[in-house]
């Protein structure tokens, strides 16, 4: 049997808690929507831990767990998995969905230039991190996924490609500055790698 636990108040109202509670008898935890704007803190063992992309089924070593159906900030997840390294705990059995849509640089731009634009009272305070952009591009099914971004032979492709298409909408409906591709593409090439060792395909 498996157990579902979903939030109906946008946010803040305990889920992370009641994985916790959970995830110690579970065999698999799966967490499966979001990104990295939100999450939960947990102590354990006297060690304070901030997870975001991740959940605290991490902290379990025997529980298997899956990012799957969350966009997914490569540069924030590796990030995560470097602080919890740094605790001594694995992430040998840790997952990302390959069908998981990547938070790329103009999904950031994209979110701070519509908050900047909106107008007095009718900002929705994003926190700027590009999740609602990724979900818009996930939506009409135009976005670059997990299975694209560590495919070493598409990688260039697909970057140069969506980057020149969202540079159409920051320059001429928000006349924003261009995002540069060959920088992006030299960043996260490193991530595009990184990334490989936890993409997996269910």
């Amino acid at each position: 049997p498996g157990k579902v636990i979903l939030g109906a108040q946008w946010g803040d109202e305990g889920k992370g808690k009641f994985i916790d509670i959970f995830a110690g008898k579970a065999d698999l935890v799966v967490r499966s929507q979001g990104g990295n704007n939100a999450g939960h803190t947990v102590v354990a063992g006297g060690e304070k831990y901030k997870l975001q992309p991740d959940s605290s089924g991490i902290l379990y070593p025997e529980c298997v767990n899956v990012i799957g159906g969350v966009v997914v900030n490569p540069k924030a997840v590796l990030g995560e998995i470097d602080g919890l390294h740094e605790k001594g705990v694995s992430t040998d059995k840790l997952f990302i969905d390959a069908r998981c849509h990547c938070i790329m640089p103009w999904h950031l731009e994209l979110d701070a230039l519509s908050e900047q634009e909106a107008k007095e009272g009718t900002a929705i305070g994003t926190t700027k991190k590009g999740i609602g952009p990724t979900y818009m591009d996930k939506s009409e099914r135009s976005g670059i996924r997990m299975h694209d971004f560590v495919d070493a032979e598409r990688f260039e492709e697909v970057i140069r490609e969506t980057c020149a298409r969202k540079n159409r909408v920051i320059t001429g409906v928000y006349g924003g500055e261009p995002i540069d591709a060959d920088a992006v593409i030299a960043e996260y090439k490193v991530y595009a790698d990184l990334c490989v060792r936890w993409c997996a395909t269910p």
